[in-house]
């Protein structure tokens, strides 16, 4: 549990400084992830060592998850921008799924 979400995290804080590195060109794609990404920093890091199905943050952090794979198609972003979103959004989402399938 600690790993995964230490590793949702990880990715939250790619997804908060990646409009920088990526340079993204839409002010509403560049606010979503540094949002979106904070979120899943602070869920994931919150949820560290909890696991079930009635852990929510958990449960926000998958949701983040499920927006990073939606936010290219929502802002039209590059095809380097589209595909670190959709990898990495899954990844949290399984990530998030696995501590939520666990049991304390």
């Amino acid at each position: 549990m600690r790993t995964r979400n230490t590793l949702s995290a990880l990715i939250g804080l790619w997804f908060l400084i990646a409009p920088w590195v990526l340079g993204f060109d839409s002010p509403g794609a560049l606010w979503t992830s540094v949002v979106f990404g904070a979120v899943q920093i602070i869920s994931s890091l919150w949820a560290t060592d909890k696991s079930g199905w009635g852990v929510w943050q958990n449960w926000v952090s998958l949701v983040a998850g499920v927006w990073f794979i939606l936010l290219p198609f929502a802002y039209s972003l590059s095809s380097g921008e589209t595909w670190s979103s959709v990898i990495l959004g899954l990844i949290t989402v399984l990530l998030n799924l696995q501590n939520l399938a666990t049991k304390s």
